[in-house]
């Protein structure tokens, strides 16, 4: 049984180094610790802070979790982050990802989280990709095991529209790569 979500929220932290000397907030759930001063929570809070990049977050994730390979709810929105780094598709077992509210404006870049095989509901809104006419196709195309995207269900007719969205655009790239 998983314990209380680890929140570090509002704690004005810049880099996830800072976050080690920070003690979690106490929620309605007590947050309890193990013999090793770990957390067995799946769920780590980090959302209205400064963060500007996700340097560190495997080594916050081990530093603060009992079983840091199963963590499966990540909020790190309202932050100052502005790349999907890599570092979070080493987080397999992620369900649950909360980007909203950021800085985030290569739209591309979402594409990363396709490695992510359990990955069903995501927060993207609130970042200068969301002005990308193909914001919605572009993410439910490169996450095709979405159930949610900004909070709203992604539903049959988006999939196929994303699908078909898909389908133009690699053939509009692959007749640009013959041009060239």
């Amino acid at each position: 049984m998983y314990g209380a979500p680890v929140d570090l929220s509002f704690k004005n932290i810049c880099s996830l180094e800072d976050a080690w000397t920070e003690e979690p907030s106490r929620g309605l759930r007590p947050l309890k610790r193990n013999s090793e001063m770990k957390y067995p929570s799946c769920s780590l809070r980090l959302n209205n802070n400064n963060i500007l990049d996700l340097h560190d977050l495997q080594k916050t994730v081990n530093y603060f979790l009992a079983e840091p390979s199963q963590l499966a709810w990540l909020d790190l929105s309202f932050n100052s982050i502005s790349h999907i780094d890599k570092v979070l598709c080493e987080l397999r077992e992620l369900r649950v990802l909360y980007l909203h509210g950021n800085s985030i404006f290569i739209l591309s870049e979402v594409d990363r989280l396709g490695a992510l095989p359990h990955l069903h509901s995501i927060t993207l809104h609130g970042n200068l990709i969301e002005t990308n006419k193909a914001y919605r196709n572009r993410g439910i195309s490169a996450l095709p095991q979405l159930k949610t995207m900004d909070f709203s269900a992604v539903t049959r007719q988006e999939r196929v529209m994303a699908e078909i969205w898909h389908q133009s655009n690699s053939r509009i790239r692959s007749n640009k790569l013959l041009k060239s």
